[in-house]
C-alpha cells in the first residue's frame, strides 16, 4: 500500500472511531460497524470492502456475527486473524446480556429475557434448545445450551434436561428454543416436548416456568398463551 494511501486510510478509522466515541454507533451504517472490528486486528488495511462484501454475502448485521469461521474466510479481504474482532464482541454482549440476567427473576424481566435469548440463539441456523436454571426465589444460577440439532428439528431428552437441573440444584427452569424459518409458532412436536418437560419436572418437584420459542424478532410464549398451566392441571388431574 502506497504511503498517501496508507494515511488516507488511517484518518478514515480515526474519523470512524471518533464518530463513535462521540456519539456511539448512532447513525453508522452495518458495514462501518464490521469494518471498525475488522480493523481491530488489521492495522493498515482499509476493511471497508471487506466489510461490505460481508454485509452483503450473509444478508444482515446478525448473520455476519453469526457466521462461522470458515465463511467469514470466504469473503475477500477477510482472513483468520482479523476476524477476532467480530468473534470478540459476539461472545462480549451474549456475556453481558447473560449477566445482566443473573441475581434477577427472569419472571418478571421477559424483555431483557428475550434480548438475551434472542442475541444468543435467535440468528442460529440450526435449532438451539436452551434451559435457564432458577433458585427458589427465581434467581438465575446459570443457563446452557443443551442440545442443538437440525434445520427442523432438536432432539431433546427430558431425561438429560432433568439431570442437568439437579446437577444444578434448580427449583425451576425456564426452555428456550430457536426457529431458523423465524417463525415462532410451535408445532405438536413443540408442544408435546413441552408436556413431557413440565411433567418430568413435576415429577422431580422442579417447576417449569416458561417455554420460550424465538423467532424472528418475536417469539411464542407458552405460559403466556396459556399451555403450562394446562399441562400443570393435567399432572394434576393424572394423579386423581
Amino acid at each position: 500500500m502506497k504511503a498517501d494511501e496508507c494515511q488516507k486510510g488511517h484518518g478514515h478509522r480515526k474519523r470512524l472511531r471518533r464518530k463513535f466515541l462521540d456519539n456511539g454507533l448512532a447513525g453508522f451504517h452495518d458495514y462501518e460497524v464490521i469494518e471498525m472490528l475488522l480493523s481491530i486486528s488489521t492495522p493498515r488495511k482499509d476493511c471497508k470492502q471487506s466489510a461490505k462484501a460481508a454485509i452483503k454475502k450473509f444478508n444482515t448485521f446478525q448473520g455476519v456475527l453469526e457466521a462461522s469461521d470458515r465463511e467469514l474466510c470466504e469473503v475477500p479481504g477477510i482472513g483468520p486473524v482479523n476476524i477476532f474482532g467480530i468473534k470478540l464482541i459476539k461472545e462480549v454482549t451474549e456475556r453481558y446480556l447473560e449477566k445482566k440476567l443473573i441475581q434477577k427473576d427472569p419472571v418478571n424481566n421477559s424483555k431483557e429475557l428475550f434480548d438475551y435469548l434472542y442475541f444468543s440463539i435467535g440468528d442460529k441456523n440450526r435449532e438451539c434448545f436452551k434451559v435457564i436454571f432458577l433458585d427458589a426465589k427465581n434467581r438465575i444460577i446459570a443457563t446452557k445450551t443443551l442440545f442443538t440439532g437440525t434445520l427442523t428439528a432438536s432432539a431433546v431428552y427430558p431425561r438429560e434436561v432433568i439431570r442437568a437441573a439437579l446437577d444444578h440444584h434448580s427449583a425451576a427452569l425456564i426452555f428456550a428454543h430457536n426457529h431458523p424459518s423465524g417463525d415462532p409458532m410451535p408445532s405438536s412436536e413443540d408442544i408435546s416436548l413441552t408436556r413431557q418437560l413440565v411433567f418430568s419436572g413435576r415429577m422431580m418437584n422442579i417447576k417449569v416456568h416458561e417455554h420460550l420459542i424465538i423467532g424472528d424478532r418475536k417469539y411464542y410464549s407458552f405460559a403466556d398463551e396459556g399451555h403450562i398451566a394446562r399441562m400443570n392441571i393435567e399432572y394434576d388431574n393424572k394423579l386423581v
